[in-house]
């Protein structure tokens, strides 16, 4: 039998980092974030991130030939500390083959829809263009797709008439605060 090691998380967001706040603000999740990795030189997410005393890696991916040489800087960041668990919260970049060989089934995603409805970009606007009457929060495991990994949980937000970008952002949103967190401490006790 294996030994059960301390989860060590990095955080992966790309802007204001509602989710990664959500998360850290959880004295218990906290103390395994040990990393945020962030594509946004000016991102609000950084000064969270400062806060809380999380490091930051932050890069631009304008500085590198191509993804496969800043997943490897990102690579050799997580090996230094010792990161076992990825956390997607809001980072806006696919991940790519070079992280993926070494954290698929390691690396989780929330999507603000109810998937597969309204996968990639711009999902809340996708279900209000689309005049649906729900839309939801999905969790899932990364894998080589854009939104299409195994389902976690996912949960169901009505979209009520006279909804805007957002009005229902901001549902989502505390959908999200409530069940990310919840979903990482399952992964967390798992590893006990």
């Amino acid at each position: 039998m294996m030994n059960k090691t301390e989860m060590n998380i990095a955080i992966f967001a790309s802007g204001t980092g509602s989710n990664f706040h959500a998360i850290v603000q959880d004295q218990d999740l906290r103390k395994n974030v040990k990393l945020l990795v962030c594509d946004q030189p000016g991102a609000k997410v950084i000064e969270t991130a400062k806060e809380y005393n999380v490091p930051s890696f932050v890069f631009s991916s304008k500085d590198f030939i191509d993804k496969a040489a800043y997943e490897q800087r990102i690579s050799e960041e997580l090996r230094q500390k010792d990161i076992n668990f990825i956390v997607l919260a809001g980072y806006m970049r696919i991940v790519g083959e070079t992280l993926l060989a070494t954290y698929e089934g390691k690396m989780i995603n929330i999507h603000p829809s109810y998937l597969p409805d309204f996968p990639g970009k711009d999902a809340v606007g996708q279900a209000i263009r689309a005049k649906v009457k729900r839309t939801g929060v999905t969790i899932h495991y990364v894998d080589a797709g854009i939104d299409t990994g195994s389902i976690i949980t996912q949960e169901k937000v009505a979209i009520d008439e006279g909804d805007t970008l957002q009005s229902l952002t901001e549902k989502i949103q505390r959908v999200e605060h409530r069940l990310y967190p919840k979903v990482i401490k399952q992964f967390l006790e798992a590893e006990r």
